[in-house]
């Protein structure tokens, strides 16, 4: 695939995702959060994210919830002497399942496989040969507060391109969020 093919279609994903978080939609949350990252070795990050929720799927299956994602993410590798940064923008689509509610709160799984575009394609000692990566994501997370404004969530990303090309190392995150309907 030619890197012109892979920056049109990067760039159409962007803008409809844009499209679809600057939608009105009554009745539906806006979300955001702050995750932090830890990768392998000395990798860690920071992600900031904007969420809207979608009413899509509730007509047909009204226990998963989509919401789409846009976020910004810094990742840092290593000390002062040895000091790496990439900075990545994401979008993705998330698919939630609420496994158990009560009057105090909701514990749910969340899935999403997403699109990312990252500013280096050689970070923390690995070549990832595109800037173009996808951005895989399971988590499991907990909803509180009065109204469910409140939510903390333990996730798994693995950022990789796909084998579109090689090398194709990828890297992996555990992340602690923890965000707020507005």
């Amino acid at each position: 695939m030619k890197v012109s093919t892979i920056k049109q279609s990067l760039g159409a994903v962007f803008t409809a995702g844009l499209l679809a978080l600057s939608a009105p939609q009554s009745g539906l949350a806006d979300e955001l959060s702050v995750d932090y990252l830890q990768g392998e070795g000395d990798v860690q990050g920071v992600k900031l994210a904007y969420r809207r929720d979608s009413d899509y799927l509730h007509a047909y299956f009204p226990q998963l919830d989509l919401s789409f994602e846009a976020s910004i993410n810094v990742w840092e590798y290593g000390n002062p002497s040895r000091y790496d940064s990439n900075f990545v923008l994401a979008f993705s689509p998330v698919f939630r399942h609420t496994f158990h509610e009560n009057q105090h709160g909701e514990v749910y799984g969340e899935f999403g496989i997403g699109v990312s575009l990252l500013d280096d394609t050689r970070f923390a000692g690995k070549d990832i040969s595109t800037h173009f990566q996808f951005e895989d994501r399971l988590g499991l997370g907990y909803r509180f507060g009065q109204s469910r404004q409140y939510a903390v969530t333990l996730r798994y990303f693995h950022y990789s391109n796909g084998g579109l090309k090689s090398p194709n190392p990828g890297y992996d995150y555990v992340s602690l969020s923890f965000s707020k309907r507005l």
